[in-house]
């Protein structure tokens, strides 16, 4: 009898830390739209990060993006990418301004938080301008997005963005994609022992994000979930292109799929 207690108590046990664990888990959706924003609403996502310009890495959306996603978002909570450009991450003084610029006119219309990263030419975390961007977003939630990815030594930029007040680093580990890059992203995870959130993010599909949970113990995730949908235009020029040096595609557009969403999802849980 107290066997078979034991083992009941044991099952009890496993259950109560697997349910515990589901409810840290949160999901996080590269929206490349305010109509992507709500793809990802309706999928379940905990928080989209809305960005524009996605072959560059993101860059800051428009004024009219960031208001019309805040106007659908009632479940999912709203980050704003704070980039003004694509490249790298050492900015200009005009372009230090319009980061600030941006994040306060984006406090004007509520958002829940911003994600943005500021390096030195010599790959640190840039303190300075990043103490002035976190004023400005103060009372806000901030990530430092994968900017991180391209610091000289993750570890020293890991204390660096804890004592400055960051929530989370949005980071691949350093590599190509977050699965290439769980050795790192483990370590951070460790080193970083619950004074702040790291979360992986690059390449994470329902393919891989069983993997990277259990091998790293991150509880957040950031992927994109998009899918192709074709432009309804009839008529169509083939002797221009919009595009410059990128080859873009002129009729069709990447638009966040729910059921991609709720599929990732459904993978992190079995």
């Amino acid at each position: 009898m107290d066997g078979k207690s034991n083992k009941n108590k044991d099952k009890t046990i496993i259950f109560a830390r697997k349910t515990t664990d589901m409810k840290n888990y949160k999901i996080e959706i590269c929206a490349n739209s305010a109509e992507s924003a709500v793809m990802a609403q309706r999928g379940g996502a905990n928080r989209v990060e809305l960005c524009a310009g996605i072959p560059e890495g993101g860059t800051t959306p428009s004024f009219g993006e960031i208001a019309a996603a805040r106007s659908q978002l009632k479940k999912t909570k709203l980050h704003v990418i704070i980039r003004p450009r694509g490249g790298d991450f050492c900015y200009s003084s005009l372009e230090r301004k319009i980061m600030l610029s941006d994040i306060t006119n984006s406090k004007l219309l509520d958002v829940d938080g911003f994600v943005f990263g500021c390096l030195t030419p010599e790959g640190d975390v840039d303190i300075k301008v990043m103490k002035q961007l976190m004023k400005a977003a103060k009372g806000k939630s901030v990530t430092f997005h994968r900017a991180f990815d391209m610091c000289r030594d993750p570890f020293q930029a890991l204390e660096d963005i804890i004592a400055l007040g960051c929530d989370r680093i949005l980071t691949s580990g350093q590599r190509a994609t977050a699965e290439e890059g769980i050795p790192l992203i483990k370590k951070l995870v460790e080193r970083a022992a619950g004074r702040i959130i790291i979360m992986p993010g690059g390449g994470v599909s329902s393919q891989d994000i069983r993997k990277i949970a259990d091998e790293t113990g991150a509880t957040e995730f950031h992927f994109t979930a998009r899918k192709s949908v074709e432009s309804p235009m009839q008529y169509r020029n083939p002797y221009v292109s919009m595009g410059d040096v990128v080859k873009i595609e002129e009729y069709s557009k990447l638009v966040t799929d729910p059921h991609l969403v709720k599929a990732t999802i459904r993978a992190l849980k079995d």
